[in-house]
């Protein structure tokens, strides 16, 4: 894992300028971390602070077309120089992971999509340099839907974990009466991003459980945590034995977040033990928020 940052006086590496930007780009990224190879995670400081948004949200960031893309990434999509009006401005949403207490800066965890038109623009980006953020963030996909009576589940693979890491750093009350189970997917270990910190939050929380899985476990012999996928194990015994509590709509509202085919199965099979999706104007026990 690698770092970068400016530091609290404002001292930065250099960065490109270009004085065009200045109508468009309203933030400035001050500090990049590396994972892995395709996964980064951005702290991003718009010029106006505080930046007000719940737990959970996603907002827009943004670069022109004309913006360099990162070295190994393809090329652009055919059709990728016409941008939508509004500046000329390639934009996509993306779930913040920063607590909403914090008023220093925004953080983002990001996965590179070679083909894509956004991201290999995004993982250009270096310490210093600027970009658009939108003015406000949305979503729904908030510990708001689970009532105070109700412990939380929430299951991401990859990047899907960046509205959950803002949930815990909001409202994750050490020792309190909810609890959070975190069910972390990823094909490797390495791609296990922010495993770190939830691991000390499980040795610090007697309330958090976290339980990484890999599905590619025969590359680690040295594994020694859940293999197979997600979906599977989320309906095992996994949950009953690292928490001590039933999987039931009873007891847990569920969150899914990230790969389309994971949430699918999971959903069904949630659905199986009785838990009830999200639908217009009725609340359920499963939400879902998909990432591609």
């Amino acid at each position: 894992m690698t770092t970068s940052e400016i530091g609290p006086a404002g001292e930065q590496a250099p960065a490109k300028q270009d004085s065009s930007k200045a109508p468009e780009y309203n933030a400035i990224v001050t500090q990049r971390t590396e994972i892995a190879p395709g996964l980064i995670i951005l702290r991003v400081v718009p010029d106006t602070l505080p930046f007000p948004f719940k737990a959970g949200q996603y907002l827009v960031l943004g670069l022109k077309v004309t913006e360099p893309r990162v070295s190994g990434a393809d090329d652009d999509p055919e059709g990728a120089g016409t941008v939508a009006a509004g500046g000329g401005l390639i934009r996509r949403a993306y779930s913040i992971a920063s607590s909403s207490h914090g008023d220093e800066f925004l953080e983002f965890y990001l996965t590179l999509v070679r083909s894509g038109e956004l991201s290999p623009r995004l993982f250009h980006l270096g310490v210093g340099d600027r970009l658009y953020v939108g003015p406000k963030a949305v979503g729904v996909f908030t510990l708001d839907r689970t009532p105070r009576d109700r412990h939380v589940l929430l299951a991401a693979t990859g990047t899907g974990l960046a509205p959950y890491m803002s949930m815990l750093r909001t409202d994750l009350a050490c020792g309190g009466w909810r609890r959070f189970v975190i069910l972390q997917g990823a094909r490797y270990s390495w791609d296990l991003g922010y495993r770190s910190e939830l691991v000390a939050l499980r040795r610090l929380c007697s309330n958090l459980t976290y339980i990484p899985v890999i599905s590619r476990s025969s590359a680690e012999p040295a594994w020694r945590g859940r293999s197979g996928y997600l979906q599977d194990v989320l309906i095992s015994s996994a949950i009953r034995e690292e928490s001590g509590l039933y999987l039931t709509p009873e007891t847990f509202h569920v969150y899914l977040c990230g790969n389309p085919a994971m949430i699918e199965v999971a959903t069904v099979r949630l659905i199986e033990r009785g838990f009830v999706k999200d639908k217009p104007g009725k609340i359920g026990t499963i939400h879902v928020e998909e990432y591609w």
